[in-house]
């Protein structure tokens, strides 16, 4: 293929990955992923319709036609849910399923009539996009879909910007966003006209069927990424066009659908994303774990140390000693005694385990930090002073800094506690 149409073809799929991904990052907060798929269905019909009356591709009557019917989808799942008591999910697939079905019957019925069919709706074509090019005045302007598509994606933002604040706190809040006086409805409704509308521009390229993973998977795949929206938003777009990039090389390599491909490089940048994501990720997960693991360890080494110090200060520790007497595995163990050596906490001369003065340090905190936390857990907290203060303070001292010290070190240190205070208060009275 010319590298002309080659760059038509990646710029049209981009925008449409793009398009849907910046929408789908808010349905994927909203939990409104399956809407998403059952408009991208469910407009079916509209467009039927709209090929019908008009006998044609212009693009206003297939906007009125697939938006109405979008707009119709989501407010006939709402009646079923809210006012049937239909199960959300179940509402779901009973309207989608059943618009869809009456569009595809329409587009079989009149085949013969209109330029439209069933495999053009369902899985579009996007290899034709390069020679479906936009004549004025006898000057070529590039392709149809591009111009089509480009300006979906610039009003997406555009809306997007204009109602970011809105859309943030309804996504997240919808009672807060009602009592700041947003009218939640109308929001609702305009960003599922959005979601029509950009359906519609992508179905000669990616078709009905291949718009739902566009408008979930990019959005899906930033979500791992980041706990920040814009950055997610930012991200769904880099993954969009990615997804566009390599779903076109896959597509030229297997001589296959290049919608199709698309939507498989999607899928595999979400899964290496459920891999490789440095918070949410399964390594990341794990390295978090295993971080937070060596954490414990090195804590428990330091105390294991000074307590040996302390009780019997000529005894000799050796590694293999430390391996039985943490309750940590032996990896990190291993680690934090790597670690603690490294920051100079702990020395080994002759094959034995030593403190070192900032180790000695670093341990006797620990301990402080132990022991006035079961002095509060005990005194403010009216707990027992018995085995269960112990664990509980063996758990906090990890993570008491020198902040939460001191503001514990006063509570405990006053006159009197404050359920004392609350007492003599009460008694007064």
């Amino acid at each position: 293929m010319e590298l002309s149409a080659a760059f038509w073809i990646i710029l049209t799929g981009s925008l449409v990955a793009a398009s849907c991904g910046i929408l789908g990052s808010f349905l994927v907060l909203r939990k409104m992923s399956l809407i998403g798929d059952a408009i991208s269905h469910s407009v079916l019909p509209g467009i039927a319709i709209a090929f019908i009356i008009s006998a044609s591709r212009d693009v206003l009557p297939m906007i009125i036609g697939a938006s109405a019917f979008g707009l119709l989808t989501v407010f006939l799942i709402e009646i079923l849910n809210k006012k049937w008591r239909v199960q959300e999910d179940a509402s779901i697939g009973i309207i989608y399923t059943a618009l869809f079905a009456i569009g595809v019957i329409l587009i079989s019925m009149m085949a013969g009539h209109i330029d439209l069919d069933q495999e053009c709706v369902l899985y579009g074509e996007i290899a034709y996009t390069p020679w479906d090019i936009v004549i004025i005045n006898g000057a070529e302007w590039g392709p149809r879909p591009v111009w089509f598509i480009g300006t979906v994606f610039i009003i997406n933002i555009l809306f997007i910007r204009t109602f970011y604040k809105e859309m943030v706190i309804s996504s997240f809040d919808p009672a807060l966003a009602m009592s700041l006086g947003f009218n939640v409805s109308l929001l609702h409704y305009l960003f599922m006209g959005m979601v029509s509308l950009t359906t519609v521009a992508s179905f000669e390229s990616v078709g009905a069927i291949l718009v739902v993973a566009m408008l979930i998977v990019p959005g899906a795949t930033a979500y791992l990424w980041t706990n920040r929206l814009p950055v997610m938003l930012i991200l769904s777009v880099i993954f969009g066009i990615l997804s566009s990039v390599f779903g076109y090389l896959l597509a030229t390599y297997w001589e296959s659908s290049i919608a199709g491909a698309m939507t498989v490089a999607a899928g595999i940048l979400f899964l290496v994303s459920i891999l490789l994501a440095p918070q949410y990720g399964l390594l990341g997960k794990f390295y978090n774990h295993l971080k937070l693991s060596v954490s414990f360890a090195s804590d428990h080494l330091l105390l294991l140390l000074y307590r040996q110090l302390e009780r019997e200060p000529q005894t000799l520790v050796i590694p293999g000693a430390v391996y039985q007497s943490t309750s940590t595995g032996r990896l990190p163990t291993l680690l934090a005694l790597m670690k603690n050596r490294r920051d100079g906490r702990i020395s080994k001369r002759k094959k034995h385990l030593y403190l070192t003065d900032s180790g000695k340090e670093m341990a006797h905190q620990l301990i402080q930090r132990h022991r006035l936390w079961e002095r509060f857990a005990s005194r403010e907290l009216g707990l027992p002073d018995d085995e269960h203060v112990h664990e509980s303070a063996h758990r906090m001292e990890h993570f008491i800094d020198e902040n939460i010290t001191e503001e514990l070190y006063q509570v405990v240190n006053n006159e009197k506690s404050s359920k004392s205070k609350a007492k003599d208060k009460y008694e007064k009275k």
